[in-house]
């Protein structure tokens, strides 16, 4: 059994930062990839920041430049750096771990693990 717990969440002004940290518990080798989803009300979930077991990054095109995932593996825990943040930011913030969607596509199998999310706000 896999569990993951988020934390970092909050509100915070225009321009602003925060840290989200998603850590992971369980039975983790047989997944390879990590990476963090947002939702925001109204839209369809989509996938930010990802990293795989090469240690290959991808982000969504709109969070370039601005967002950063990191694993801390001694921890158990990937983190998500968020900088400069834009109202667009506004959503509730998942992480996962799985297996197919860190190379890019962001294709979900339907069989991955999820945290119970932690909310951000811009404005």
């Amino acid at each position: 059994h896999v569990q993951l717990v988020e934390s970092g969440g909050g509100s915070v002004q225009v321009g602003g930062s925060l840290k989200l940290s998603c850590t992971i518990s369980g039975d983790t080798y047989s997944t390879y990839c990590m990476g963090w989803f947002r939702q925001a009300p109204g839209k369809a979930r989509e996938g930010v920041a990802a990293i795989g077991g090469d240690a290959v990054t991808s982000y969504a095109d709109s969070v370039k430049g601005r967002f950063t995932i990191s694993p801390d593996n001694a921890k158990n825990t990937v983190y998500l750096q968020m900088n400069s943040l834009k109202p667009e930011d506004t959503a509730m913030y998942y992480c996962a771990t799985g297996w197919a969607f860190c190379d890019g596509s962001w294709k979900l199998l339907g069989l991955e693990y999820w945290g119970q999310g932690t909310q951000v706000t811009v404005s």
